[in-house]
C-alpha cells in the first residue's frame, strides 16, 4: 500500500492543469470556486502502454493555445487543451546503426514554440525534439487537414548535441533563443536555436579533499530568469543542488547537498532567485540561490519519485506530480498542501493552463439556478392552488363531521333516558317534593344536616 499523509487540505483557488502518464492519457483537472476542490473533469484518449506520453511542453497563449505530446516510438502529437481535439501528429525519423537496424533512441526533450508559429503562420507548429543519443532538430509542422490523417514536416535542421552519454532532459530559455541540454556522462551545453551552435559548456567540479571525483549526471536544469539565460540551476545524481552562471566560469558558482536521494525535477520561481526541487524519494523543498540556504521542506511527504514541478504564472502555488500518482497542489508562501488529486496511473508531466477564469463558469452556473428558480416558481404557485382547493374541501367534511357527532351524542341521552324511565314531568315533580320536604319537616332531613341546639348542648355535662 503506498504512504499517504493525514494533511488538512483548504482547497485552491481556481486553476486548470493538464497531466500525463505512462498510459498515454491526457487528464483535465479543474478548481472552481474562492477554494474549490480539484476534480478530474475529463480524460482524453484511450489507455495504451505502447502509446506511453515521455515528454509534453505546454504553448500557454490566450489566443490558439497547443499542447505538444511526446509519446514512445518518437511520436509527437500536437492536441487543442481546450476540447482534446488532435490537430497534427508527426513521426520524428529514428537513428539507424551501420548494420542498417533501428536503433532505440526515444525522444526525452520536448519543446513547442510559442512565439515562432505564430510569427510564420497560424497553422504552422515550430517543435524542438532531442532524442537520448544526442539527436536535436528544430522541425516545422502544419496542422492536418480535414481530408489528411497526419502532418508531415515542412523543414528540419539536425545537429548532435554529444558524441558519447546519454540525454536525459532538455530546457529552453523563456525568449526561446538558447536551449539546454544535459543527462549522464554528458556535461551541460547551451545552443543557440537561431544558428544551432553551441555557446557554452560546463566544467566538472574539482575533486574533494579525498581525491574523489564525482561523475558528471545531470538529472534536472532550469534557467532562472526569464530574460538572461546566464544562470542555470542544476540538480544531479548525487543530490546536489548547483547554480552555474555563463558570464562568471565554466565551473557551478554554488553547490548545495540535499538529503541523499537523486534530484528528479527543478522549477524556477517568478522571482529569479528561488528554486523548488523534488527528490526520488518524494522530497519536495525551496532554496534561495543567491546564498544557497534551504528556505524550507513543503509539509505533506510524497510517496513515489517526483517528475514534473510546475509554478503558476500568477497565483503562488506549483503543481508537482510523480510516480504515487498524486497529483499535488502547494501554497508557496505557507509551503502547506492545498489539495491533492489520485489519477491511477504513474504521472510522467504536469502543466499549468494560467488563461482558465472562472467568471464564465460562475455566469453559466448562475443563468442555471435563475432558470431553475423561475421553474420550481411556477411549481409552487400551482401547488398553493391545489392546497387550497384541498383544504376547503377538508374543512367542509370536517364540519360535516362534526354536525354527525353533535347528532349521535343528542341520540345518545335520549336512550338513556327512556332507558331508565324518568321522564321530564317526573323530575319536575321530584324537586318539588324535595323542596317542601325541607321547608316542612325538619326531622327527616339528614343526620348530616341537622344542627343541634345551642341551649341542650350547654345543659348536659
Amino acid at each position: 500500500m503506498p504512504r499517504t499523509t493525514a494533511v488538512e487540505s483548504p482547497g485552491c483557488p481556481p486553476m486548470r492543469a493538464l497531466t500525463t502518464d505512462v498510459l498515454g492519457l491526457v487528464k483535465v483537472i479543474e478548481a472552481r470556486g474562492k477554494s474549490g476542490t480539484p476534480k478530474v473533469v475529463e480524460t482524453w484518449g484511450p489507455p495504451d502502454a505502447s502509446r506511453g506520453i515521455i515528454a509534453a511542453s505546454f504553448a500557454d497563449r490566450e489566443t490558439q493555445p497547443r499542447i505538444a505530446l511526446a509519446r514512445k516510438h518518437n511520436v509527437v502529437e500536437i492536441m487543442n487543451p481546450l476540447n482534446g481535439h488532435s490537430l497534427a501528429v508527426t513521426k520524428i525519423s529514428e537513428s539507424i546503426s551501420a548494420n542498417n537496424s533501428v536503433d532505440d533512441d526515444s525522444i526525452v526533450g520536448l519543446h513547442l514554440f510559442e512565439t515562432k508559429g505564430n510569427e510564420l503562420s497560424s497553422r504552422l507548429n515550430v517543435l524542438l525534439t532531442c532524442t537520448e543519443k544526442g539527436k536535436a532538430k528544430l522541425t516545422s509542422v502544419a496542422m492536418a487537414d480535414p481530408s489528411s490523417d497526419s502532418a508531415t514536416p515542412d523543414s528540419q535542421s539536425t545537429w548532435d548535441v554529444c558524441v558519447a552519454g546519454k540525454v536525459i532532459w532538455s530546457s529552453v530559455a523563456a525568449h526561446e533563443k538558447y536551449a539546454l541540454f544535459g543527462g549522464k556522462g554528458i556535461e551541460m551545453n547551451v545552443w543557440d536555436l537561431d544558428t544551432c551552435t553551441k555557446t557554452w559548456t560546463s566544467k566538472p567540479p574539482p575533486s574533494n579533499s579525498l581525491g574523489i571525483f564525482s561523475p558528471t549526471w545531470f538529472t534536472a536544469a532550469t534557467f532562472l530568469s526569464k530574460e538572461d539565460h546566464h544562470k542555470i540551476a542544476a540538480g544531479t545524481n548525487n543530490h546536489q543542488v548547483r547554480l552555474y552562471d555563463l558570464s562568471a566560469q565554466r565551473r557551478p558558482v554554488m553547490s548545495v547537498n540535499f538529503r541523499e536521494s537523486p534530484i528528479k525535477a527543478v522549477a524556477a520561481d517568478l522571482d529569479c532567485h528561488t528554486v523548488y526541487v523534488g527528490t526520488a524519494i518524494g522530497d519536495l523543498a525551496s532554496f534561495d540561490m543567491r546564498t544557497g540556504k534551504l528556505l524550507g521542506c513543503f509539509v505533506g511527504k510524497c510517496s513515489g519519485s517526483i517528475r514534473s514541478i510546475t509554478r503558476h504564472p500568477e497565483l503562488p502555488i506549483i503543481a508537482s506530480c510523480g510516480l504515487d500518482s498524486y497529483l499535488r497542489i502547494w501554497d508557496t508562501k505557507t509551503r502547506q498542501l492545498l489539495s491533492a488529486v489520485f489519477l491511477k496511473q504513474h504521472l510522467t508531466n504536469v502543466v499549468i493552463d494560467s488563461h482558465f477564469s472562472n467568471e464564465e463558469l460562475v455566469a453559466d452556473s448562475a443563468d442555471q439556478t435563475t432558470d431553475l428558480q423561475t421553474v420550481e416558481g411556477a411549481e409552487t404557485t400551482g401547488d398553493c392552488d391545489d392546497e387550497a382547493d384541498a383544504k376547503d374541501e377538508l374543512l367542509c367534511s370536517l364540519g360535516s363531521k362534526r354536525a354527525k357527532k353533535k347528532e349521535r351524542s343528542k341520540t345518545k341521552s335520549e336512550r338513556k333516558r327512556r332507558n331508565r324511565g324518568v321522564s321530564d314531568d317526573d323530575q319536575l315533580r321530584n324537586e318539588d317534593q324535595s323542596s317542601s320536604l325541607s321547608e316542612g319537616d325538619t326531622g327527616r332531613v339528614p343526620a348530616l344536616k341537622r344542627r343541634r341546639p345551642l341551649s341542650e348542648g350547654k345543659g348536659r355535662k
